[in-house]
């Protein structure tokens, strides 16, 4: 059982991939990016509990922690970001 759920997330994580590379829009590669990431955590566990390894769970939480910050860093800093070709600060009128 725990070997076909290894294989069904592997699939996912390929298939997030996939459309972090191919989305059409950043949100859809940031929603694909962190789809990747929590898939990770569930691998993390699963590979945990296989080998017998309980501190596993607590690099899984770190991890999913992580990967939580750093989507809202991601989706912080494009939504503040300027548009290309846009004047960084206001022109300054010369007083001549």
């Amino acid at each position: 059982m725990f070997v076909t759920a290894t294989a069904a997330i592997i699939i996912a994580m390929v298939l997030a991939l996939v459309r972090a590379f191919s989305g059409p829009s950043l949100y859809d590669r940031v929603l694909a990016g962190n789809s990747f990431g929590t898939k990770t955590v569930l691998l993390i566990g699963i590979m945990g509990f296989l080998t017998g390894r309980p501190d596993f769970l607590d690099i899984a939480l770190l991890y999913a922690l992580i990967n939580f910050a750093a989507t809202i860093a991601i989706l912080r800093f494009f939504s503040y970001r300027q548009p290309k070709g846009a004047p960084s600060e206001p022109r300054k009128e010369s007083a001549s």
